[in-house]
């Protein structure tokens, strides 16, 4: 009876914990369609809004989780700051890249770059951290690389889309995850550190008279809610983390990509080739070796002794 007690409160923590995880993939997967909606303003206008838009967010964010002291701790560490503007060049160059991709019909292209992202960052850490590889995970990467290969010869013209997406994501959560600052607060950060040029950059086309808000109505409700399309999905995330393994969020961030995948093809009728077809199976092929690879280490962590 004790038992009981005492595992059905973590059993539905762990419950919400899935629930938030997946609402939070979700959310990203289907972010093509709002910012498909958003195809008649310029990419670098949307990713500037984007930023704008989301420091009234984080603001009222900190102050309701007390959390401004954690922000300024960040900013009187010299490495952090450093840390920090690097990677706020790295997401921002990320978003910015992925609009574009979605805009100009590469959905497909973005949501290879993605799949890829948990094996790149196998690789990093066995490169950079020195963290060992079992041999599923060196299968992972290997197959990986094939996939990579297979759409080089097909489909180059894209591939570039999927390798700096990749790249420029993987990089930048291997940078977060040295950085002395919390998600919340080095998300604030980043972000304060890039509002200045997203906020010069519409100030500037206000001048010259583009259309930064869009040409109607629903373009400009769209764009007041981009802080809110930022924000919220990482709220979840940030919650999801809190009450499920590492390994079961890993597990979850295939969501994403895999709506996008979907949108791709169903929705807006990507072309899906030969070369995709075997990109795609030798990635997949890899996700589930990587996967298994995760519930083999889960399942011997359990089994190891205190």
């Amino acid at each position: 009876m004790n038992r009981d007690s005492q595992s059905d409160p973590d059993h539905q923590h762990a419950r919400q914990g899935l629930a938030l995880g997946i609402s939070a993939y979700g959310l990203w997967g289907v972010l093509p369609v709002y910012f498909k909606a958003l195809r008649s303003i310029d990419a670098f206008n949307i990713v500037a809004h984007r930023i704008v838009w989301s420091v009234p967010i984080l603001a009222t964010l900190l102050s309701f989780t007390g959390t401004w002291g954690e922000v300024r701790e960040a900013l009187g560490n010299r490495k952090a700051v450093i840390l920090l503007t690097v990677t706020a060049l790295l997401i921002g160059g990320n978003w910015l890249l992925y609009v574009y991709a979605v805009n100009s019909g590469h959905i497909l292209a973005g949501s290879l770059g993605y799949y890829l992202n948990p094996l790149a960052n196998v690789l990093l850490g066995r490169i950079v951290l020195k963290e060992r590889l079992t041999w599923l995970q060196w299968a992972a990467v290997a197959l990986a690389a094939a996939g990579i290969t297979a759409l080089a010869i097909g489909a180059l013209s894209q591939l570039w889309i999927s390798l700096t997406l990749c790249a420029s994501f993987a990089t930048y959560g291997l940078l977060r995850k040295i950085a002395p600052v919390d998600a919340i607060a080095g998300l604030a950060i980043e972000t304060m550190l890039l509002f200045p040029f997203a906020a010069g950059w519409l100030v500037w086309g206000l001048a010259a008279g583009d259309p930064i808000f869009g040409a109607s109505r629903v373009d400009v409700a769209l764009i007041l809610v981009a802080g809110v399309i930022t924000a919220t999905p990482l709220l979840l995330f940030t919650a999801a983390a809190r009450r499920l393994p590492y390994s079961t969020l890993g597990m979850l961030q295939f969501i994403a990509p895999t709506f996008q995948f979907l949108i791709a093809v169903l929705l807006y009728g990507e072309p899906f080739t030969q070369a995709h077809a075997i990109a795609f199976g030798a990635i997949w092929t890899a996700l589930a070796l990587y996967v298994l690879a995760l519930v083999r280490h889960a399942r011997a962590s359990v089994t190891l002794p205190e």
